[in-house]
């Protein structure tokens, strides 16, 4: 139950992009339309998912001075989570790029952009910070990726539909996403009263 209750909060009351505002770059540039925005999605909840997992036994075994080594090495935390990520980055680029031309195309230098994308990043040191244990870092990856790829798709729906309205010249394009992901972030901050605990337990 308690990775159940990791995933809702890191999902939709602590989510990256509308409670932290992480990884905004990506997310406002991809999110012109729904397929090029659900691409990118899963591909955060994949990086996400492997990376956190993979830097927690990195923090713990190795960096930590309690760890296999038995030397501090907590200063080369930032640059062997990098490493971490633009591997698995890479991965996804060259699935991507074999089996949907099309969306590696769209998707264009935002894809490897992942690598310093700040929600990836910020996910690893939340876990740390946090002191997470593995299958809590399993499930912060998840939940935040899942919360990042529910925040960019329904921007794009958004954005989509938003191009038939009669918006203000002034207001068109950066300035209306903008308002909506402020619009949006006010919504999911609704949920910050919600115990997570409580959808996760019996009676």
């Amino acid at each position: 139950m308690e990775f159940l209750n990791t995933f809702l909060k890191a999902a939709f009351i602590e989510n990256l992009v509308l409670a932290y505002f992480l990884g905004m770059c990506s997310y406002l540039a991809v999110s012109k339309s729904v397929q090029t925005a659900f691409g990118l999605g899963l591909a955060v909840i994949f990086v996400l998912g492997i990376t956190m997992p993979i830097n927690w036994l990195i923090s713990e075994y190795l960096l930590s001075e309690s760890g296999l080594l038995g030397i501090d090495l907590t200063f080369l935390r930032f640059i062997l989570f990098i490493a971490v990520i633009a591997s698995m980055v890479q991965l996804v680029e060259m699935v991507v790029e074999k089996y949907s031309p099309s969306l590696y195309s769209a998707l264009g230098i935002f894809l490897p952009l992942i690598t310093v994308n700040c929600a990836i990043l910020g996910g690893s040191l939340f876990m740390v910070s946090r002191e997470y244990n593995l299958s809590n870092a399993v499930a912060f990856g998840l939940g935040g990726g899942f919360g990042w790829f529910l925040a960019i798709i329904a921007i794009a729906a958004i954005r989509e539909k938003i191009r038939y309205s009669n918006v203000p010249p002034a207001l068109r394009g950066l300035g209306m996403a903008f308002i909506l992901t402020g619009l949006m972030g006010i919504a999911f901050m609704s949920l910050m009263g919600i115990d997570p605990a409580a959808f996760t337990t019996n009676g």
